[in-house]
């Protein structure tokens, strides 16, 4: 797909990320404007999928282990087709399809139900092995949160990935420095990343600015290192695209109100 249309498709979903939190009163903005070009990127252009026929046992795979950034997957599946535009309106409502955290019982385009954070990479990790055990040529992407990689769920399945040699895997980083209690390195420190990951076994691609689609694109059609699975660092920022939600830590898991919302979609018109 031309880059350009994949950056107007951006900005809708942020857009949409904005509309569905300020509608529902709640949510998570921040971490989802920053990872919206790595699932753009993912479910037009590099992923196996098909809204009419999203069950296909051949298809590629996706996992949000950062569950709460929801509204931007909510986004990208509604641009990609998955459902009418109107659900969107429903988002953390009673019965709606579109629950605070992935619910793959509701949502079409869902492939796993995550939230507690540390087992959507887990999981996805499961996945890659189970193609991998059934000969097939599925891949498994998933994207994780800085925040999250403080949990040690997430370096036990960067273990088995490696172990088992799962190169049909990769792990995308969304890596904004930030989380819901404050900067990475004042709750938790992380370390040297990249190092870490490589030292874990993963086939590491770093990318200077992970809300430059171009970046995101080449990293994730980047050739398969045989037999290692792959771990994409994305420098991103929080709040993307926002102004005043920009690098602020206080739009981790709060809505913007009516008028915020509006000049945040005034500032997303392109």
């Amino acid at each position: 797909m031309e880059l350009q249309t994949l950056k107007e498709q951006a900005r809708q979903v942020r857009r949409d990320v904005i509309q569905m939190t300020a509608g529902a009163g709640s949510g998570h903005p921040g971490g989802s404007l920053s990872c919206t070009e790595a699932l753009v990127a993912l479910y037009f252009d590099v992923m196996n999928v098909d809204p009419r026929d999203e069950k296909n046992p051949d298809r590629d795979r996706f996992v949000l282990s950062k569950g709460h950034a929801a509204p931007a997957l909510y986004g990208t599946l509604c641009e990609r087709g998955f459902f009418p535009r109107e659900e969107l309106k429903s988002f953390r409502q009673l019965h709606s399809i579109l629950q605070g955290h992935p619910d793959v019982k509701k949502c079409p385009g869902v492939d796993a139900s995550t939230g507690s954070l540390g087992q959507g990479i887990s999981i996805a990790t499961g996945m890659a092995l189970g193609a991998k055990h059934l000969g097939k040529k599925t891949r498994v992407y998933t994207i994780i949160g800085d925040g999250e990689s403080q949990e040690g769920l997430v370096w036990e399945a960067s273990m088995a990935a490696a172990h088992y040699k799962l190169d049909n895997l990769t792990v995308i980083l969304d890596h904004n420095g930030l989380q819901i209690d404050g900067s990475n390195d004042e709750v938790m420190s992380l370390g040297d990343i990249k190092a870490k990951a490589l030292a874990f076994g993963y086939d590491v691609i770093e990318v200077a600015d992970g809300n430059d689609m171009q970046q995101v694109l080449d990293a994730l059609h980047a050739p398969v290192c045989p037999g290692k699975p792959r771990y994409i660092l994305l420098n991103t920022v929080k709040g993307k695209g926002v102004s005043f939600m920009e690098n602020q830590v206080g739009w981790h898991g709060k809505a913007p109100s009516a008028e915020q919302a509006e000049q945040a979609l005034k500032e997303l018109e392109g």
